[in-house]
């Protein structure tokens, strides 16, 4: 089947007078390149965001997107020319299509296993008929049923028997009072053998339900282990189909080497690999002469629900996904060269030999990512820039702004920590929030709770959640928008995010908060860490320092 791709014009999606600000990456696409360990990055730029919101309203407009929620994807590609281009792609299937007009193709490989996958796909359905069937039997309702039949007789024979026994107690009592002899001893005879003949009334009955359950338990069990014979050969069918197709889907970076998913991941391939945004768009820009500029990836349609919390919220960014495509990364990105903005100097604001205290801008992490110890952040690019130990003593948000603190030693990171949990540092937050807040102060106070599997998320929850104490205070009005001082209490992640947008809070989130908020027609979070107050670990001094709000 032939498919026209689309090289969409970059104001197919966005106003092309509109002039969008220039800003650090909210995001990085990136991973180690295999042959030089270089950590090659792509960025997610608020130029592409800009087009992922150009797609998400071409999309709202169709409501044949909206009944599947799935995540979709842009790339800014340069022409041979230096002209910009916009191709998008969809994960999995559109509308239970793999290959649709105007998107990029899937990854070559699946027309060679095609006619497998259809033979495969065929055995499975006849196996999972037959195990529909094995747990249909007969068998299985009229043992049930038979089962229920005699429990109640022996419930019925066992109250009839408490009762006779009841009776035979008083009996031999009255016995005991008016016979002797021989005549007891035959009167108490004659209630021995009634309560032996109970007891052989019950057994007879158990004796029954054993003869007639036994055949109908024996073909259930005969069942039961041929769905497990069954399951476990859908299972083996499905794992050598998996690893024919993954054998057959080949990916080809930029240096122009091409493997296939069964050699990148030689440990076992991820259901579902290769059917990603991401690697669609890198695989068809780098076999096309297409030089990738910064890539969005973003989820439209029904929201994904588990345990009762949002997993993936309808018009927000996401990363690359850590089991799929996190591991393709640094092939997919290999032979391409990206400017770097690692070599942007960060703003000091203070330093002595115990401490660096930066004004860290918005965009930029706090420190690296768990599995990416190279990630830029400001811990990273200080550590390129100072010999000895650097620690970080606590963080900001990526998206917010402000002062940073990074301890030399570990005795000053100590220090400094235990005044953060002991609630000794006075920090003072500036922010502009979406809206007209008619109350002027106050304080905020709630419990905040990040479900482990929903992270960095957080909600407000009565029972689980961690107390959350802010002040804040207007300090001014800027048409529809208030500009606020926030002096939180407490170091909750997002805490100034839920305390401004949440309904028990101001009810009015932080303009630029795509998390917590809308989409704003911003390109950053209007959240600033202006003001932060502290005694020094070393000198005793008290340190006040205080930087310029940038919006």
């Amino acid at each position: 089947m032939n498919m026209i791709v689309t090289l969409h014009p970059i104001s197919d999606f966005i106003n092309p007078d509109i002039q969008i600000a220039p800003t650090l990456p909210t995001y990085y696409y990136q991973g180690k390149c295999p042959q030089t360990g270089e950590i090659l990055k792509l960025p997610r730029t608020a130029v592409s965001e800009a087009i992922a919101r150009g797609l998400m309203e071409q999309l709202n407009q169709n409501s044949l997107y909206s009944q599947e929620g799935k995540m979709y994807g842009i790339l800014l590609v340069a022409l041979p020319n230096g002209e910009q281009r916009v191709i998008k792609a969809f994960s999995g299937l559109l509308n239970g299509c793999r290959m649709v007009d105007g998107w990029v193709s899937p990854i070559p490989g699946r027309e060679e296993v095609k006619l497998l996958e259809t033979q495969t796909l065929a055995k499975l359905e006849n196996i999972k008929q037959a195990i529909i069937e094995l747990s249909e039997i007969p068998e299985r309702t009229i043992y049930q049923n038979l089962y229920q039949e005699f429990q109640q007789k022996l419930e019925v024979l066992k109250l009839q028997h408490q009762y006779s026994k009841q009776q035979r107690q008083k009996q031999r009592e009255a016995y005991l009072q008016t016979l002797q002899g021989e005549e007891l001893e035959i009167a108490v005879n004659e209630l021995e053998a009634e309560s032996r003949k109970q007891g052989i009334e019950k057994k007879e009955l158990k004796k029954q339900r054993q003869r007639i359950l036994q055949p109908l338990l024996d073909k259930i069990k005969d069942a039961d282990q041929k769905i497990q014979t069954l399951k476990k050969q859908r299972k083996a069918i499905s794992r050598e189909l998996q690893t024919q197709m993954h054998a057959a889907y080949s990916l080809t970076n930029f240096s122009g080497q091409s493997l296939s998913l069964q050699q990148l991941f030689p440990w076992g391939t991820p259901t579902g690999t290769g059917e990603c945004c991401a690697p669609k768009l890198l695989h068809y820009a780098a076999t096309h002469n297409l030089q990738p500029l910064a890539m969005a990836e973003f989820w439209w349609g029904e929201s994904t629900v588990q345990d009762k919390v949002q997993d993936k919220i309808q018009g927000e960014f996401y990363g690359a996904c850590a089991e799929r495509c996190q591991p393709l990364m640094g092939f997919l990105l290999s032979g391409l060269k990206f400017p770097s903005c690692e070599n942007q100097k960060l703003e000091i604001i203070y330093e002595d030999e115990w401490l660096i205290v930066v004004n860290k801008p918005a965009g930029l992490l706090s420190v690296p990512g768990r599995f990416l110890q190279n990630q830029d952040s400001v811990f990273s690019r200080l550590q390129n820039l100072y010999v000895g130990e650097l620690m970080t003593v606590h963080r900001l948000d990526q998206d917010t702004s402000g002062i940073l603190i990074l301890a030399r030693d570990k005795f000053t990171q100590s220090q400094l920590h235990q005044q953060f949990e002991n609630r000794k540092v006075a920090k003072i937050y500036e922010a502009i929030l979406a809206g007209d807040l008619i109350q002027t102060q106050g304080i905020i106070e709630l419990p905040l709770w990040g479900n482990p599997e929903n992270r960095p998320y957080q909600i407000v929850d009565w029972e689980q959640g961690k107390p959350s104490v802010t002040n804040f205070q207007v300090i001014g009005k800027q048409g529809s928008y208030t500009r606020v001082e926030f002096r939180p209490l407490t170091g909750r992640t997002h805490q100034l995010r839920v305390h401004a947008a949440d309904v028990h809070g101001l009810g009015v989130h932080i303009l630029g908060d795509r998390l917590y908020g809308k989409n704003d027609d911003v390109h950053r979070l209007h959240l600033h860490a202006r003001e932060l107050t502290f005694q020094h670990p070393h000198t005793q001094a008290v340190v006040h320092l205080k930087t310029t709000t940038p919006f």
